[in-house]
C-alpha cells in the first residue's frame, strides 16, 4: 500500500484527541479549556450523510464556545467516492475516510459516530437511497445513536423537505433524523435496543440552513427568519490562541483524500439554524432553557460546588494544586445514580486529573503486531510531574491475563519503567475494521453486535489499566497498548498494536483478464505474521478453470517476510468469469485473508483483513495499437487494467510533455479529474491538441465541471460544456445511437449485453452541450429522466481523434467488467480501422 507523507498541521494538544496515536500533552490553557467543558452538561448531535458533509465551523463552535459534548453522526463512511491522494477505493476508501473524520474531530473537539449504511454512490432521490440502505435498519441506527448519546439538540445538515433536489443520501439523512427524533422516546420502537440503552427525547431539532439552500444570498435575505437563530461562529478563543474558523479549517483540511485542504480563516462569520421541532430558544444559544449545570443530575450540585471554584480560580502556573479537589469531585461522581452522565464525566475528570498532575502513562509493545497464542512483551512508563503524592499500585492488562503490582510512589519528575509479558488468547479477535468482518450488501454493512454498531473503529484489543492511589482514593486509568518507536527520517512514531493471523496471502492483481485461451502464471504472496511459518498454499478456482500444481509448500523464517509461489492458471475456451482465492494451510489451520495496510502521515496506520481473492475473466477481446501514454489525474487503476489486455502503458508526467514527445504513442489517455488536479496540464493543451491534429488519439476521462483554472476553459479542441448530469443506476438501459461508429464496431462489436454487470453507476459529469464536430455514441438515463447522450463523444480533429467520456471506466475496469474492456479497447483503436481499410485498398 502506498506510503505517502502528507504535510501535517501543528495542532494544539487539547484538540489532538489521540491524533495519529500520539498521546495528549496539553498546556495549562488547554487544561483550563477542558475544565470548562467538564462543567457543561449538554450534548449536541450533528447529522449528515458522508465524511466532509459536516459543518466543522458549527461543530467547533458548539464544542469550544458552548463547551457542549458535540457528536457528528455520518450515516456512511464515504466508501463510494474518489480518492485524491492514493488508490484506495470502496471499503478501503471508507476506512481512510473514517480515520480522516476522526482526525477532524480530534481538532474541532467533536466525537464521531456512524450507521451501518454503505455509500453505494450518488443517488438522485431518497426513494432509491432508502430502498438500497434498507431504511428500517439505518433508521434504527439513528434511533440507537440518539438513545446512546441522549442529545439535547439535533442539527441536520440537509433539508428533509426537498427530496430530489440534491444527493439522495443527503436528504435521506435529514428525513431519518426527523423520524428518529420522535421514535427514540417510543419504548415500542426498536425494543431490542433497550437491553443496552434507554429511550430519550431530544429537546429540539434544527436545520443548519444558509443562503445556498435558497439559491442566492438575495433570496435568503428575504426569507422568513422567525424560526431561525443566527450564531456568530467566528469567535476567538484566547486560551487556545485560535479563532473558531481557524480550528474549523484545520479540521476540514483533514479530508485530504477529498481535496479539502484549505487556508485557515478568521473574523466574524454567521451561521443559521432553523427550528424544525421543539421549542425555540429565547436567546442565541441552542441550549437556552436547558439546564446544563451540574444541578442537572441528582447529586451533581455537590460536585459543581467543587469544580466551579476550580474553574473560577484556576492556577495556570501550577495546575497540579487542583488535583486533590478533582479527586474529591471524582469520588462524589461515582455515587451519582445517572449512569449516562457519570460515565461521560468520569472519563473527562480522569483526563483532567492526569493533565493537571502532569502524569504520563504509556503501555508500549516491543512489536507492532502479534498473533493468537503468541507471547508479547510490554514496556510500561509512568511519570508524575508534580508534587502530588501518587502511588502506582498495579498495572493490569485488559484483554489478556497479565498483572504487575509495583506499589511504588511516583516521585516528582522521576520516570519509572516496568515491563510485563503476556500470552495472547487463542480466542483473540483479529484487528480489522469490524464492519468489514462479514459480507455486506450494496447498501448495508453487516454488524450484528449491538455494542459495536455506531462505533467509529474497532476498539483496541488490549488496554493497560494503571491503578493509582491519590492519598487513599484509588482511580483506574486505561491506556491503549501501542507500538512506540522512531525512525531516523521520521522521528518519533506511534502505531496501533494489532492482532493478525499467522499468515496472510494476496494476489496483487485483483482482476486477471484472459483475452484468449492461453495460460497465465499467477503469483501468490504469502506473508508471515510470526516466526517460522511452514505450510502449503492451494488455489480455489471456478469450474472449468485449471490450476497447476494443486498445492505448493512454503517456509518463512522471519515475521513480516514474504514468499511468492507461482501457479499456472488455464482458462476455459469460452467466455467465463469467477474468483480464485488462495488458501494457506498451517498444520490443521487454514487462512484465507489478505492484509492491507494504509499508511498516511495524517492518520494512524490501518491494518485491514479482507478475503484474499482475485476475479478471473475469460473474454474474447481484440485490440489495435500497443503503446499508450497515460496522464494520471486524481488516482485510478485504469493503467494496470489496460496492461491486463496486452497494452504497454507509459505513465507521463505533464511537465515532461514537449512538442513531438507524444508522437510515438498509439493513444494518450487522460486520467479521471486530471484537469481538476494537475496544474501543469494548463501549459500542455496546445501540444496535446497538436498531437491529435497530427494523427494521434486522445481520450479524456471524466472531470468535475467548473473546477479547473481558466486556462482549462476548453479542455477539448471544440466547444464542450460539462455538467453535473450523471446516470447512477448501473443497470440503466443503454442505447447505441451511432450504430455505425467505429467505437462500437472496431475491433470489437459492442452490444447491449456489454453493459451488463457494471458496478455503482454508468457514469458522471456528462457534457450537455457540444459542437457539431462531436458524435454522441450512447444514450442512457435514470428512471423518470430524459435521455443523456453525452456519456461518450468522439470527434475527428485534423488527422486524429478526440474522445471525451464520462463513463465510469475507473470503476468498471478494476471490477473486471468485460464490456467496459471491449469498449475501452475500441476507444484506443479509433482510427485504426480506417488505416486498415486504406492498407487493404492499396494492397
Amino acid at each position: 500500500m502506498r506510503n505517502l507523507l502528507v504535510c501535517t498541521l501543528a495542532i494544539i494538544g487539547v484538540l489532538s484527541n489521540g491524533f495519529a496515536q500520539k498521546p495528549d500533552k496539553p498546556t495549562s490553557a488547554e487544561i483550563y479549556h477542558d475544565l470548562q467543558k467538564l462543567n457543561f452538561l449538554g450534548t449536541a448531535l450533528y447529522i449528515a450523510a458522508h465524511p466532509d458533509d459536516e459543518n466543522t465551523r458549527l461543530i467547533s463552535y458548539l464544542s469550544n464556545h458552548d463547551k457542549a459534548r458535540t457528536v457528528y453522526l455520518s450515516l456512511t463512511r464515504g466508501d463510494g467516492g474518489q480518492n485524491l491522494i492514493g488508490s484506495e477505493l470502496r471499503e478501503l476508501l471508507g476506512v481512510l475516510r473514517t480515520q480522516e473524520l476522526l482526525a477532524a474531530r480530534g481538532i474541532d473537539g467533536g466525537e464521531q459516530r456512524f450507521s451501518r449504511a454503505n455509500d453505494f454512490g450518488f443517488s438522485k432521490h431518497p426513494k432509491e437511497t432508502l430502498k438500497i440502505w434498507e431504511k428500517d435498519k439505518v433508521l434504527g441506527d439513528v434511533v440507537r445513536t440518539i438513545r446512546n448519546l441522549k442529545p439535547d439538540v439535533i442539527i441536520n445538515r440537509f433539508d428533509h423537505r426537498t427530496p430530489g433536489s440534491t444527493h439522495g443520501h443527503h436528504t435521506s439523512s435529514a428525513m431519518l433524523s426527523m423520524e428518529a427524533f420522535d421514535l427514540a422516546n417510543d419504548p415500542n420502537s426498536y425494543q431490542e435496543q433497550l437491553s443496552l440503552t434507554s429511550t430519550w427525547q431530544p429537546r429540539r431539532v434544527f436545520f443548519n440552513t444558509s443562503w445556498w439552500f435558497y439559491g442566492s444570498p438575495e433570496n435568503f435575505e428575504k426569507a422568513d427568519k422567525s424560526k431561525m437563530l443566527k450564531l456568530d461562529v467566528g469567535v476567538y478563543y484566547p486560551e487556545l490562541g485560535l479563532s473558531n474558523n481557524e480550528i474549523a479549517a484545520m479540521a476540514s483540511s483533514q479530508h485530504l483524500c477529498q481535496g479539502f485542504g484549505r487556508l485557515t480563516d478568521r473574523g466574524s462569520t454567521d451561521e443559521y439554524v432553523e427550528l424544525l421541532k421543539g421549542d425555540l430558544p429565547s436567546g442565541t444559544s441552542l441550549f437556552d432553557g436547558i439546564d446544563t449545570s451540574w444541578s442537572r443530575i441528582k447529586g451533581g450540585a455537590a460536585i459543581g460546588s467543587i469544580l466551579y471554584p476550580i474553574e473560577k480560580n484556576f492556577d495556570f502556573t501550577d495546575p497540579s494544586k487542583h488535583v486533590p479537589d478533582l479527586v474529591k469531585a471524582y469520588q462524589l461522581l461515582q455515587k451519582v445514580e445517572d449512569e449516562h452522565w457519570k460515565s461521560i464525566k468520569s472519563k473527562e475528570l480522569k483526563d483532567l486529573i492526569l493533565a493537571c498532575a502532569g502524569l504520563y502513562l504509556e503501555a508500549n509493545s516491543e512489536e507492532a503486531s502479534t498473533t493468537p497464542g503468541s507471547s508479547a512483551k510490554i514496556n510500561l512508563e509512568a511519570v508524575n510531574r508534580s508534587a502530588q503524592h501518587i502511588v502506582l499500585k498495579e498495572v493490569k492488562l485488559i484483554g489478556a491475563t497479565a498483572t504487575i503490582q509495583p506499589n511504588e510512589a511516583l516521585e516528582n519528575n522521576q520516570k519509572e519503567n516496568f515491563s510485563m509479558e503476556f500470552t495472547v488468547p487463542n480466542t483473540a479477535q483479529y484487528s480489522s475494521p469490524y464492519w468489514l468482518n462479514e459480507p455486506g450488501t450494496l447498501g448495508m454493512y453487516t454488524v450484528t453486535d449491538q455494542n459495536l454498531i455506531g462505533k467509529p473503529e474497532t476498539p483496541s484489543a488490549f488496554k493497560a489499566q494503571f491503578v493509582l492511589d491519590f492519598n487513599g482514593m484509588t482511580i483506574n486509568f486505561e491506556k491503549d497498548l501501542v507500538h512506540h518507536f522512531s525512525k531516523p527520517d521520521k522521528g518519533e512514531l506511534y502505531e496501533p498494536f494489532v492482532v493478525l493471523p499467522k499468515a496472510t496471502s494476496k494476489i496483487d492483481e485483483k482482476v486477471l483478464i484472459f483475452s484468449d485461451a492461453s495460460s497465465k502464471a499467477i503469483q501468490v504472496k504469502v506473508k508471515a505474521g510470526t516466526e517460522s511459518v511452514n505450510g502449503q498454499v492451494s488455489l480455489n478456482h471456478p469450474s472449468g478453470w485449471v490450476v497447476s500444481p494443486a498445492s505448493i509448500p512454503f517456509s518463512i523464517a522471519q515475521k513480516g517476510q514474504e514468499q511468492t509461489v507461482t501457479f499456472t492458471v488455464t482458462p476455459p475456451s469460452s467466455e467465463s468469469e469467477g474468483k480464485i482465492s488462495p488458501i494457506v494451510t498451517i498444520g490443521n489451520q487454514t487462512y484465507g485473508k489478505e492484509l492491507v495496510e494504509i499508511t498516511y502521515g495524517h492518520i494512524p496506520k490501518q491494518s485491514i483483513l479482507l478475503p484474499s481473492e482475485a476475479k478471473v475473466v475469460r473474454m474474447n477481446i481484440q485490440k489495435s495499437g500497443e503503446h499508450i501514454a497515460y496522464i494520471m489525474g486524481a488516482g485510478d487503476k485504469v493503467p494496470e487494467s489496460l496492461e491486463q489486455i496486452g497494452y504497454q502503458v507509459h505513465p507521463i508526467d505533464p511537465s515532461d510533455i514537449q512538442k513531438g514527445s507524444l508522437d510515438k504513442y498509439d493513444a494518450v489517455v487522460v486520467g479521471i479529474r486530471a484537469y481538476n488536479v494537475v496544474d501543469d496540464l494548463k501549459f500542455k493543451q496546445p501540444i496535446l491538441f497538436d498531437y491529435v491534429k497530427n494523427g494521434g488519439n486522445m481520450i479524456v476521462q471524466y472531470n468535475t465541471a467548473g473546477r479547473w483554472a481558466e486556462q482549462f476553459e476548453n479542455i477539448a479542441p471544440y466547444d464542450l460544456t460539462l455538467s453535473r448530469d450523471r446516470v447512477t443506476d448501473e443497470t440503466a438501459k443503454v442505447d447505441i445511437i451511432a450504430p455505425n461508429n467505429s467505437l462500437v464496431n472496431f475491433p470489437n462489436t459492442i452490444k447491449e449485453s456489454d453493459f451488463d454487470g457494471w458496478v455503482q453507476e454508468r457514469g458522471l459529469y456528462f457534457p450537455t452541450e457540444w459542437s457539431s464536430e462531436f458524435t454522441p455514441v450512447l444514450s442512457m438515463h435514470d428512471e423518470d429522466e430524459s435521455p443523456k447522450n453525452g456519456s461518450l463523444l468522439v470527434a475527428p480533429y485534423g488527422e486524429g481523434h478526440y474522445i471525451y467520456t464520462g463513463l465510469s471506466f475507473f470503476r468498471e475496469l478494476p471490477a473486471g467488467v468485460s464490456g467496459a474492456y471491449k469498449l475501452f479497447a475500441n476507444m484506443l483503436s479509433v482510427g485504426k480501422d480506417e488505416v486498415k481499410k486504406e492498407s487493404h485498398v492499396k494492397g
